[in-house]
């Protein structure tokens, strides 16, 4: 799946999260992040604001997300 930053400079990992459905509430994001269940380039991320650009891929619970432009 594709997020569209639609002229946005970035959106912040748990945003996208919640955004896209993948959870409920900001607290579950944090608490999937904090638990490392979130992949960001392959690489497990713990920051919560992480600022995510076009280019980056992020994964989560089976789905795989490409923030694009």
């Amino acid at each position: 799946m594709e997020f569209h930053l639609n002229g946005q400079e970035f959106i912040e990992l748990m945003k996208l999260l919640k955004y896209e459905g993948l959870v409920d509430t900001g607290s579950d994001a944090k608490m999937c992040i904090d638990s490392g269940e979130v992949f960001v380039n392959g690489r497990q991320e713990f920051r919560r604001r992480n600022k995510l650009k076009a280019g980056d891929k992020v994964e989560f619970d089976g789905q795989t997300i490409l923030i694009v432009q």
